[in-house]
């Protein structure tokens, strides 16, 4: 089942994985640009794992051609998916403006997603960055279910307030401990959130990280958590034009181990799109 958070997997082939036509339920608008959809997809439902995604066809045309990934937001009802998504171009905005009834052709889902926390005792922190937020409410739904008592610590950043409102208020529903960075000022501490982190959390507990956001903001957050020696899983955003390992253009760099000179890349929709955050090269791009 998926509330099981023992099966928080790193799958692999025992992954079931559909093609399907997945209608529309419910679109909403949560502020320009950013978009929330709700779709009837029992056959992914019955089996996505937080920090998985799907591969959307944007059009029935040929133009835009290729699949856009979307994490999954949250499951519920046993039967519906929701998705995030931010307009960024042209395949982004066919998929924001799709309305209730309309049929999306979706295959999922796919990647390999969250480990539950290793430690029992283990509090756990949440770090998303804009649209990174999307795979973490997930989580945080299915970690305060199975442990309700469980400390749940989310900082959430972005460019402006607007960007935030909405989803700062489903984090508190779930009874989460939630702090905001924006980098205008508008909402919260001024600048970015692995600062507004490091200032606040509390050094004293046993932490398990979860990241997912940009890549700079990720790397950041992974020095940090190492100089801590806290567990840290970030999920990468990439790049991603099949989603099954086949055009091999979600790439980054491997950190390198006595054991694997001969293998110097991941592929984030294969490999991940969750890592340790110790097995990515960040370099010095991180902040």
């Amino acid at each position: 089942m998926i509330g099981d958070l023992a099966r928080l997997p790193r799958q692999g082939s025992e992954m079931t994985v559909s093609q399907i036509k997945a209608k529309v339920l419910r679109r909403e608008e949560l502020t320009k640009g950013i978009v929330r959809l709700t779709l009837e997809a029992p056959e992914i439902a019955v089996c996505a794992q937080p920090g998985q995604f799907m591969m959307f066809r944007a059009t029935d045309k040929l133009d835009p051609l290729l699949r856009r990934p979307l994490s999954i937001h949250q499951v519920s009802s046993g039967s519906q998916v929701q998705v995030l998504l931010k307009v960024v171009g042209r395949g982004s905005r066919f998929l924001a403006e799709r309305e209730r009834g309309d049929v999306l052709d979706v295959v999922g889902p796919l990647g390999h997603g969250f480990s539950a926390p290793t430690a029992p005792d283990s509090s756990v922190c949440l770090v998303g960055g804009g649209i990174g937020c999307a795979p973490l409410y997930f989580l945080a739904k299915m970690l305060l279910r199975e442990d309700p008592g469980r400390l749940v610590q989310v900082f959430l950043g972005a460019a402006t307030a607007d960007e935030l409102l909405v989803v700062k208020k489903d984090f508190e529903n779930l009874g989460g401990r939630v702090a905001l960075a924006t980098d205008d000022g508008s909402l919260g501490y001024h600048g970015y959130v692995t600062d507004l982190l490091a200032a606040n959390l509390e050094r004293e507990r046993r932490w398990q990280v979860y990241g997912c956001g940009p890549h700079p903001m990720l790397g950041k957050l992974a020095e940090f958590c190492a100089a801590e020696k806290w567990s840290c899983q970030v999920s990468l955003e990439t790049m991603m034009a099949c989603g099954i390992s086949a055009c091999l253009g979600c790439t980054v760099r491997r950190a390198q181990t006595k054991g694997e000179i001969d293998k110097p890349f991941l592929h984030v929709c294969k490999d991940g799109p969750v890592f340790d955050s110790g097995e990515v090269a960040w370099g010095r791009e991180g902040r």
